[in-house]
C-alpha cells in the first residue's frame, strides 16, 4: 500500500487527505497544534461562508491574477461539487440573500464533526502536535518536532503540503514553512497581509463615537484605481468602486469593500506614500442627483439636520465627511455632492498580517506544475494558501483551498501510478 503524508490539517489538507484514502493510500495528517480545522472552525462561528452561488465567469476574476490558473482547478472541484460534499456529509447547503453558500446548519462545527468521522472511516491517521521542521537529511524524508521534545522522521511515498499563509498564526499558520523551502530553492512571493483593514489617523473625537460603526452600502475606490463614477458609480473588481458594508475601528476601517480593494491598497502603500480611499456614501445617486436634493435646504437647518433629511446620510456618514475637512461640512450643495460621492479617508498602512483573514504571496506558480508537484522535489505537492493566490471574502478562499486540495491530492495518485509502473 503506497503512503502519503498530509502535511497541515486545514481544509485543503484535509480534503487531500480524503481523496487519497479513497484511492486506497494509506494517510497521515501532521498538524503543529492540539487539534486541526482550527482556522476553519473558527471562519465558520458566525456563520460558515463555504463557497458562493455566482456564475464562473463572475466569479474566476475574484482571483485577479491567478484566475487563469485556477480555473482549471475550480473545473474539477467547484462550487457544486463542494456543495455536494456537504450534503454527503449530511450538512446540505442553501444559498443567502448574497449569494454565498451555508450549510444548513449554518455553523461549521456540525460539518466539521461530521467530517473528521468520515476520515476516520476511511482510516485517515491524524497526528498532531507536531511540527514539520523540514527535510529529514539529504534525501527528501521529512522531519517533526513533537510536543515532548522528540524528533519524528518519515518517508512517505508521497508529501503534500497544506500550511496555509502566515494569518492568524496563534490557529497554526505563521508562515514558518517559507525558510524551508526557499533553502530548497524554491521561489516564494513574500507573504503579505490580505482580507485586512487599514490604519487611519483618526480625530479623537472621531474615534470616541464612531469606533465600532458601520458605514452601510457605500462604495469604496482606490484613488488612482479607478475613478468614483460621479454619475452612477461603478462595481466590479480591480480598480473600479466595490460596494458593500465598512465597519470604522478606533484605529481604522475595515470590512468586505476594504478587503476586496486590498490588492490595490498595497500598490498604493508599495508607492511610499499614503493610500487615499475615496468612500462613495450614496452609490445608488448621481452627483446631480444628489446636488438636486442638496439644494432645497431649510433655512434653520444644522448641516447634519441638512445631510441627514435631504440624503439620508446617518451619524457615522455624515461624521465621515465631517472628519475629512478637519471637522466642518461643506455648504454648497454640489461640491457637497462631490465630496458625498467621494469622501477621502488617508490609509497609512495596513493593519499587521497577525490581524489578517489570509495572505497574499506563498509560492510562486512556476515552481509548480498543473498537478501542483513542485518541480523541484519530483513527489512533493502543494495546495491552499501556501500558493500564491488571493481571493475577497465571500466564499473565494475556502472554494480556492477545497479545489487546490483536490487537485493536489489527484496529481499525488497519479504520480504514485507512474512511479509504481516505472
Amino acid at each position: 500500500m503506497s503512503t502519503a503524508s498530509v502535511i497541515g490539517g486545514g481544509p485543503a489538507g484535509l480534503i487531500a487527505a480524503e481523496v487519497l484514502a479513497r484511492a486506497g493510500v494509506a494517510v497521515t495528517v501532521h498538524d503543529r497544534m492540539p487539534s486541526v480545522g482550527r482556522k476553519f472552525l473558527l471562519a465558520g462561528h458566525g456563520g460558515l461562508n463555504i463557497t458562493h452561488s455566482e456564475a464562473r465567469d463572475r466569479m474566476l476574476p475574484r482571483y485577479g491574477g491567478s484566475a487563469d490558473v485556477l480555473a482549471p482547478m475550480l473545473d474539477v472541484f467547484g462550487p457544486q461539487d463542494l456543495r455536494d460534499w456537504c450534503a454527503g456529509l449530511g450538512e446540505p447547503t442553501f444559498v443567502g440573500s448574497s449569494g454565498r453558500v451555508f450549510p444548513q446548519a449554518f455553523r461549521a462545527t456540525p460539518l466539521f464533526r461530521a467530517w473528521l468521522a468520515h476520515l476516520d472511516e476511511l482510516g485517515v491517521r491524524i497526528e498532531t502536535r507536531q511540527r514539520w521542521t523540514g527535510w529529514a537529511g539529504d534525501h527528501d524524508g521529512l522531519s517533526f518536532a513533537a510536543a515532548d521534545g522528540r524528533t519524528i522522521e518519515g518517508d512517505p511515498d508521497v508529501a503534500l503540503f497544506a500550511l496555509g499563509g502566515a494569518s492568524w498564526p496563534r490557529l497554526g499558520s505563521d508562515g514558518g514553512w517559507v525558510g524551508p523551502f526557499s533553502d530548497r530553492g524554491v521561489a516564494v512571493t513574500p507573504l503579505r497581509p490580505a482580507n485586512v483593514g487599514v490604519r487611519v489617523a483618526w480625530a479623537d473625537a472621531f474615534a470616541d463615537r464612531f469606533a465600532g460603526a458601520p458605514l452601510k452600502n457605500v462604495g469604496l475606490t482606490v484613488r488612482g484605481h479607478g475613478g468614483h463614477g460621479g454619475h452612477g458609480g461603478r462595481s466590479g473588481h480591480g480598480g473600479a468602486q466595490v460596494r458593500g458594508d465598512a465597519m470604522v475601528t478606533r484605529t481604522g476601517i475595515e470590512g468586505g469593500p476594504v478587503y476586496a480593494c486590498g490588492a490595490a491598497i498595497r500598490d498604493a502603500l508599495d508607492t511610499g506614500e499614503p493610500c487615499v480611499l475615496e468612500v462613495d456614501l450614496r452609490p445608488d445617486l448621481t452627483v446631480d442627483q444628489l446636488a438636486d436634493r442638496l439644494a432645497h435646504r431649510r433655512p434653520k437647518d444644522s448641516g447634519s439636520t441638512w445631510l441627514r433629511r435631504s440624503i439620508g446620510l446617518d451619524p457615522v456618514a455624515i461624521g465621515l465627511v465631517r472628519e475629512s475637512r478637519g471637522g466642518s461640512l461643506p455648504g454648497g450643495a454640489a461640491m457637497t455632492a462631490e465630496l458625498v460621492k467621494a469622501v477621502p479617508v488617508v490609509a497609512t498602512a495596513t493593519m499587521p498580517i497577525e490581524r489578517a483573514i489570509s495572505t497574499a504571496g506563498g509560492i510562486a506558480w512556476s515552481e509548480v506544475d498543473e498537478s501542483l508537484m513542485l518541480r523541484r522535489l519530483p513527489g512533493t505537492f502543494v495546495a491552499g494558501e501556501m500558493l500564491d493566490w488571493e481571493a475577497p471574502t465571500g466564499g473565494y478562499l475556502l472554494q480556492a483551498s477545497f479545489s487546490t486540495g483536490v487537485v493536489a491530492a489527484q496529481g499525488a495518485l497519479a504520480w504514485l501510478e507512474r512511479e509504481a509502473t516505472r
